[in-house]
């Protein structure tokens, strides 16, 4: 019997997540414990492993869909001998007793079951509806270039062959009511990838479709961007220029060169959470300027005692927010509606570690009861692992306190936007040597600044004060972190 694969809910507040790679085929077979695809969530990419043993007999969403809902089937998996039922049987011209729904990011596309494939390699490499309109215009599908998933030659494709003035060398033929074919080549030769409405309404509205910037999979020109290009009354000869040169020759300069690119799923979470956090959290700031001598030599007489873990300055910043909440507990807190508030009893440290296309805040967990070694050995481990995409939801969500340290990118100081729901994060900047005032000389030494962000409403100016001084007095005075 038939099994269907359903899009895993990673964590328990995930309620959609995006298909980032099929790692499997249709007619693979898998075993339990197999990676079979990945998913992209908001702060991640799990990898999703086989539960049973068959064959994959479905795909039912594509590589690159967002937005897929937790438990829709993403493909099917079939016992041995149940091939028949959805794979075309490779030695005959059989056809699929059901035709698969292959769903993308926009529409769901019905491979019509009607048509008879000669292989399993030619039904992926193109759609039996393409090859049919293929065969009755008499167009080899060798010469043309496919936009789907995989490169698969569509229908569309075909029929913008059939439309080019490449396919052939006859004079174009104007359509009925007087309009003008469209034009399907761009400025270099290359052909373009539109849809036959976007051609159709480009030619009524005289417009170079090579010039218009499409959105739609690979780049293929849809009908609202040939909307979109109307209403912005773009003139067609300022993109593209046509420079006569003195041998006679034209050379053709594009004048803009900006590209269009589509966030990541990461990436709209980020936003879509900044912007709750500024607009709806009534942040404030507090600043204060931390000298390091003794803490870095501290670091570096521990490093010289043992050698398997190096402990950085963020390993003793973690260590003294944590410390910093014990000896502040009303700071370690977060916001919960318009009558509550959580009182955490642990200082969790959330802390901000940069990723390809965005950031992601793994958890050091009671950050109090660690010592400096412990803490940089899981902070190693998962800073490489969020890198890799192998966390753990448990391991980034949560937290009752933020660090974002910048001091590595040499940036002095900065304000950091508070990750909610909790109620502060501290924003570190370099350590760097400047001129102080002590018992009445001007003396060099190593200060670091540090801006605690404090959402005012549960932690008050005097309270984020006392936290803020107290996180001073550990980084200044760090044999303290070691009673």
């Amino acid at each position: 019997m038939s099994i269907k694969i359903l899009m895993p809910a990673l964590s328990p507040t995930m309620t959609e997540g995006s298909l980032a790679k099929w790692h499997v085929k249709v007619g693979d077979e898998v075993n339990p414990g197999d990676v079979i695809a990945e998913i992209e969530t908001d702060k991640a990419t799990m990898e999703v492993e086989a539960v049973d043993q068959g064959v994959i007999g479905q795909i039912l969403v594509s590589e690159g869909t967002e937005a897929v809902p937790v438990n829709e089937p993403i493909g099917m998996l079939i016992e041995e001998g149940e091939e028949e039922l959805f794979i075309v049987d490779k030695g005959t011209d059989k056809p699929a007793a059901a035709a698969p729904l292959l769903k993308t990011a926009s529409r769901v596309v019905d491979v019509p079951s009607d048509s008879s494939p000669p292989s399993l390699t030619a039904s992926l490499s193109s759609t039996p509806l393409a090859r049919r309109i293929a065969e009755q215009a008499g167009i080899d599908l060798v010469s043309v270039e496919g936009s789907g998933t995989h490169g698969k030659i569509v229908r569309a494709d075909v029929e913008a062959v059939i439309l080019s003035d490449q396919s052939s060398p006859k004079p174009q033929v104007a359509e009925p009511n007087n309009v003008p074919s469209p034009k399907t080549s761009g400025a270099n030769g290359n052909r373009v990838f539109a849809s036959p409405l976007a051609r159709r309404l480009a030619a009524q509205s005289n417009i170079d479709i090579s010039i218009v910037r499409g959105s739609g999979p690979n780049g293929r020109v849809i009908k609202s961007d040939i909307d979109e290009f109307v209403r912005s009354g773009e003139p067609q000869n300022s993109v593209i220029q046509e420079l006569e040169l003195e041998t006679g020759s034209r050379s053709k300069m594009l004048v803009d060169s900006s590209a269009t690119v589509k966030l990541s799923t990461m990436r709209q979470v980020i936003a879509k959470r900044m912007i709750e956090s500024k607009s709806k959290v009534p942040h404030f700031y507090l600043t204060m300027d931390c000298e390091i001598d003794e803490l870095l030599r501290v670091r570096s007489s521990l490093n010289d005692a043992q050698s398997d873990v190096r402990v950085s300055v963020n390993d003793f910043v973690i260590r003294a927010c944590g410390m910093g909440l014990m000896k502040v507990p009303a700071a370690n807190v977060a916001y919960k509606n318009e009558n509550e508030m959580l009182q955490f009893q642990t200082a969790d440290i959330s802390v901000a570690v940069a990723l390809e296309g965005g950031l992601i805040t793994p958890i050091v967990r009671a950050v109090e009861n660690k010592g400096f070694k412990q803490i940089s050995s899981e902070m190693r481990d998962l800073a490489s692992r969020a890198r890799e995409g192998k966390l753990m939801p448990e391991e980034y969500q949560g937290g009752s306190f933020s660090i974002s340290n910048l001091g590595m990118f040499g940036v002095k100081q900065f304000d950091a936007v508070i990750n909610t729901p909790q109620a502060c994060i501290l924003a570190v900047g370099a350590g760097e040597q400047r001129p102080v005032v002590k018992d009445g000389r001007i003396v060099p030494a190593t200060v670091m600044s540090c801006t605690l962000s404090v959402d005012h409403r549960v932690v008050d100016g005097a309270i984020g004060a006392e936290l803020l001084a107290s996180i001073k007095r550990y980084l200044e005075e760090p044999a303290l972190m070691l009673l």
